[in-house]
């Protein structure tokens, strides 16, 4: 690589990583009270539950549910996300996180969009405090569950430990990267 696109690059990643920084405060002012993002949360839920047939079956069944309402991901060749969420067990919140990644590769755009984390087993359920920080696709079993996996979905057929569910996308991101995002326990104010 030469001189010129190496610094083109540092200055492209300084600039979405600022800009990521901004947006990452911004929405933990937003949304850094307790209450709030349990409210998000449910109507989150909701709006799955109404889509998808499959998540509430799962639902019915799992562990503890993790809902990020509201995860932000821009970037241009370098990416990055940012969220906060809940943790209900027994439909009662049990702890609050958030949600981080960094990825490169080619990439670009700015994109919204909500997950759920079925834990269906206690031992996931255990390793998510007992990592000091859950990375996807590291330590217990995870599904990504699409729309064509939904169609043969039973509580008799579920395998994994955890299964996961994107909705409610917003905005535009196209193309690939380096997966790696990192879940840890946070306290909101």
């Amino acid at each position: 690589m030469s001189h010129v696109a190496a610094t083109w690059a540092a200055r492209s990643a300084a600039a979405i990583f600022l800009g990521l920084a901004i947006a990452g405060v911004a929405g933990l002012a937003y949304a850094d009270r307790a209450a709030e993002i349990e409210r998000e949360a449910r109507e989150a839920m909701a709006r799955l539950y109404a889509t998808t047939p499959a998540a509430k079956t799962l639902g019915g069944e799992a562990k503890g549910i993790l809902v990020f309402p509201q995860v932000g991901k821009a970037g241009f060749i370098f990416a990055g996300e940012f969220g906060v969420g809940v943790l209900h067990k027994n439909r009662r919140p049990a702890g609050y996180y958030n949600i981080a990644e960094v990825s490169a590769g080619y990439q670009a755009g700015v994109e919204k969009f909500s997950y759920a984390l079925f834990f269906m087993t206690d031992a996931a359920l255990a390793y998510l405090d007992k990592s000091g920080g859950f990375q996807l696709g590291a330590g217990p079993t995870l599904t990504v569950v699409d729309s064509g996996f939904q169609k043969n979905l039973t509580t008799t057929t579920t395998r994994s430990d955890v299964y996961a569910f994107a909705f409610g996308a917003e905005g535009l991101m196209g193309g690939m990267g380096l997966k790696g995002s990192k879940i840890t326990r946070y306290q909101p104010k």
